[in-house]
């Protein structure tokens, strides 16, 4: 298989599923298709993510997660108008925001299942990362990072609000699988870290919990803030103001000063 037969798969999948609606809002697409890529499982950039000032030893190597590994495919899942508009207004969250955050991630997930289907079928080994409850960790951490993973396989590079940054924006959701089936790297990643961000700090204007500066994002401040929301608006929560009415929320800024190419 070729890593647009893949896109293909998952951009019918996502299209076709009941779960990328909100029948309830009148929403019927949460997503837009996803973008894909691909890396070599035994990239080097995988080891430097377990180096301690990145995430840390504890993030697992895609060996790790799949003995005969040969490639990673991640991909993008670009949140639709219906769910980035009404999060463009200040103050506290849209209500199709925070239902394209949860009910989105069940889509996610399913994606995630059916791309391990499509490469059993294809008669290769497969793992989504994503759907194994052990994933996550306390401190804001895991043991596979899917944004990190996305830089890793070259879909974007992080922004100021450490989203990453893709041609597609940076408003949506990640996932990925590990796959023996063998996929040369679709993508090149770009250095420095920011190379997609333009530094214009409207991210940090919209912050309403105050936690990105130009130092980059404070996420203990971030996550206090969001369990506000859940208070709220439980079981639901979210924000996304920095991923919305900004230049990234739905492709490149236009102006990338540190841009390499």
């Amino acid at each position: 298989m070729t890593i647009q037969e893949i896109q293909e798969t998952a951009a019918g999948f996502t299209q076709q599923s009941e779960l990328n609606q909100i029948k309830s809002l009148g929403i019927k697409t949460i997503f837009d298709p996803p973008i894909l890529a691909a890396v070599s499982a035994h990239d080097s950039v995988f080891t430097q993510l377990q180096e301690p000032q990145i995430i840390g030893n504890h993030h697992q190597l895609p060996v790790g997660r799949l003995k005969d590994a040969a490639t990673v495919i991640s991909y993008f899942l670009p949140f639709s108008e219906d769910i980035r508009r009404p999060n463009r207004v200040p103050d506290l969250p849209a209500a199709a925001w925070l239902y394209g955050r949860i009910e989105g991630e069940e889509l996610n997930r399913a994606l995630a299942g059916h791309l391990v289907y499509v490469c059993r079928e294809a008669g290769a080994s497969a793992d989504a990362p994503l759907l194994d409850p052990e994933i996550h960790m306390p401190e804001f951490t895991s043991r596979w990072s899917e944004r990190h993973i996305a830089f890793a396989a070259g879909l974007g590079t992080f922004g100021l609000s450490r989203s990453l940054v893709t041609v597609r924006g940076c408003a949506g959701r990640y996932g990925s699988i590990v796959t023996s089936l063998n996929i040369p790297a679709s993508h090149p990643r770009y250095e420095p870290f920011l190379s997609y961000c333009s530094i214009c700090g409207r991210c940090s204007d919209r912050c309403p919990a105050g936690s990105i500066t130009s130092g980059g994002k404070d996420v203990r401040v971030c996550a206090q803030y969001q369990d506000g929301i859940k208070k709220q608006f439980s079981p639901r929560y979210g924000c996304g103001k920095c991923q919305t009415a900004v230049p990234c929320e739905k492709a490149l800024p236009a102006i990338i000063p540190n841009r390499t190419q």
